[in-house]
């Protein structure tokens, strides 16, 4: 019964933990469908080597798929959020990928410089707020591959519909620097 209980501590803290987090941040960690998750793989670049983001990668679902199919790759997830990133970090702990990491951190501080794809689930205003910093950093042929949210004032190479949810979000491929073109 005393295990009992304590799990149930553990939980409930992280779950308010988890609501604190959001209403402060305002944002919540929404993971990706599996589905969708299939499609965004789906348009990464055969062709890719160099260094990955993916930004928000919440419970890391994301994270360790491309992981896997890009092992010639550094991977480099980001997330803010307390509860997700110890879940992600506990899982790459029991399941190692050598090429990921996963930080705890503000992907606003980082440099972009050297980046080949990025990944992202982000909510409007984020897509807005990274978009200049896409702009002055993503060198030329970069990718950016979003779910749900396209980039304000970008022309996306791509659209795709999901086919397991016709009504469902879309996700907007983007390449620089053919995408900054209105």
């Amino acid at each position: 019964m005393e295990w009992e209980f304590g799990l149930f501590v553990v939980v409930y803290l992280a779950i308010l933990f988890l609501l604190i987090h959001t209403a402060i941040t305002g944002i919540s960690p929404v993971p990706t469908t599996r589905a969708v998750r299939g499609d965004m793989l789906a348009q990464v670049p055969g062709d890719v080597q160099g260094k990955v983001l993916e930004l928000g990668s919440g419970w890391g679902a994301l994270a360790f798929a491309l992981a896997r199919r890009l092992p010639r790759c550094e991977i480099v997830g980001f997330e803010l959020s307390p509860i997700p990133w110890a879940y992600s970090r506990v899982r790459l702990a029991l399941f190692p990928q050598p090429n990921l990491r996963i930080v705890r951190g503000n992907f606003h501080r980082t440099s972009y410089h050297d980046v080949v794809l990025v990944v992202c689930y982000l909510f409007p205003g984020g897509m807005r707020a990274l978009r200049p910093k896409f702009e002055a950093e993503l060198p030329s042929g970069a990718v950016v591959i979003s779910n749900t949210f396209a980039i304000p004032e970008w022309r996306p190479v791509r659209t795709i519909q999901p086919q397991s949810d016709p009504q469902g979000p879309q996700v907007y491929v983007y390449r620089l620097p053919e995408s900054l073109v209105e």
